[in-house]
């Protein structure tokens, strides 16, 4: 087991493995992408650089220097966190375990442009099949995705709700998705209902009726990461207080995903203090 296991390779996530691993704590950092900060030509106004550094190489600078300190980085997709006496991070080809968790994903900063969509959200249109399932025993279902995150909330859904439809929305999807699950790759033109849910309607105008839908685009953004644990979240932000503490015991959040301004400077400190809190957390634990 992993003393912390850190979820992000950007500025936050890589500025908490470096301080956890000086802390001689066993830190795992996942990450996948570097988000928006890799697409940086110059930049200019972070503290101690004379010359402008592009995003890249200021990501992979942070990567080598977490690595050098001792932490163990791999390059894979977070698709869910559990917590059974210690907390699970299953990505799209392992599971580790953690005493405590840091997210440090970023910000999800899109949504499915689809004309209804805002109207239903907590109204037939759900992010979370962990949390919400439940809801939707023995009706019909659909995942709203195409990869690796929208097949792992389809399984999750299969043994509780009667069917499950995958909408990829004119995207392929991937191959390995399970007979028990129908794909339906039409480009989605509205959804639609009364007070619920009711239906989605499709560019070619056939139709699919509906009880719900779970929103499973690209890779599990860091909000959808937390609502699975039962965190406190306020739109797509992480609610965190002024440790980077969420209100579930060891896990914490650093960096855009806990919203405000979206900075390197803010996203390096915040990812500091979340570490120096884990280190407090799991020494505590350890006594």
């Amino acid at each position: 087991m992993h003393d912390v296991i850190i979820i992000g390779t950007g500025p936050a996530g890589i500025s908490a493995g470096i301080y956890t691993s000086r802390a001689r704590l066993h830190t795992l950092i996942i990450g996948e992408k570097t988000g928006a900060l890799s697409k940086a030509d110059k930049i200019e106004n972070y503290y101690g650089f004379v010359n402008p550094i592009s995003g890249g190489k200021l990501i992979a600078d942070g990567i080598s220097q977490a690595k050098r300190v001792g932490a163990e980085i791999m390059s894979d997709q977070v698709v869910s966190i559990g917590y059974d006496d210690g907390f699970t991070v299953n990505t799209k080809n392992e599971e580790y375990k953690g005493q405590a968790v840091i997210i440090a994903t970023g910000s999800n900063r899109t949504a499915p442009r689809i004309e209804g969509f805002s109207r239903f959200e907590g109204q037939g249109i759900s992010y979370c099949a962990v949390c919400d399932a439940f809801f939707y025993k023995d009706k019909d279902v659909a995942v709203l995705g195409c990869c690796e995150y929208a097949l792992h909330e389809a399984i999750q859904l299969l043994p509780i709700v009667k069917s499950v439809t995958l909408l990829t929305n004119g995207v392929p999807p991937i191959p390995q998705i399970p007979k028990e699950i129908t794909i339906i790759d039409s480009e989605i033109s509205s959804f639609e209902g009364n007070e619920t849910l009711e239906r989605v309607r499709f560019s070619d105008g056939n139709t699919l009726s509906l009880a719900g839908i779970f929103v499973a685009i690209g890779v599990a953004g860091s909000s959808d990461l937390a609502k699975k644990l039962g965190a406190e979240t306020e739109g797509l932000k992480i609610v965190v207080d002024e440790n980077m503490a969420t209100n579930i015991p060891g896990l914490y959040a650093a960096g855009d995903c806990t919203g405000g301004m979206m900075q390197i400077a803010k996203a390096v400190y915040q990812g500091a203090q979340a570490a120096m809190e884990v280190i407090k957390y799991i020494r505590k634990d350890k006594k």
